[in-house]
């Protein structure tokens, strides 16, 4: 029973260290980054200071789907207008920190 339980906590971490690069592989999945891993990594580091795992979850998308950035920012939501509050902290600390 502990074997179980402590393989258990060991595949929780993977989770949780794959989900807490969702910016980055967004990122390296992304045409404008052209593979570039340390600008990736750095947007990382930036979200990571910044942005919820649920803000990066939903900022993830925004790679692959630019449209979806324009909806949630003229959203009328409450949510959407916190949420993207801290969208422009992540990308004013993203230009500060990754500049080449």
């Amino acid at each position: 029973m502990k074997r179980i339980a402590l393989i258990a906590v060991i595949l929780s971490g993977f989770a949780g260290a794959a989900q807490a690069n969702l910016i980055k592989n967004a990122c390296m999945g992304s045409d404008r980054a052209d593979g570039n891993y340390a600008l990736c990594g750095c947007i990382q580091d930036a979200a990571n200071r910044t942005l919820t795992r649920s803000d990066q979850r939903l900022a993830a998308t925004f790679f692959n789907n630019p449209q979806r950035a324009q909806e949630i920012r003229q959203s009328n939501r409450r949510s959407h207008e916190v949420f993207w509050e801290r969208y422009r902290n992540f990308g004013n600390a993203a230009e500060t920190f990754c500049r080449s």
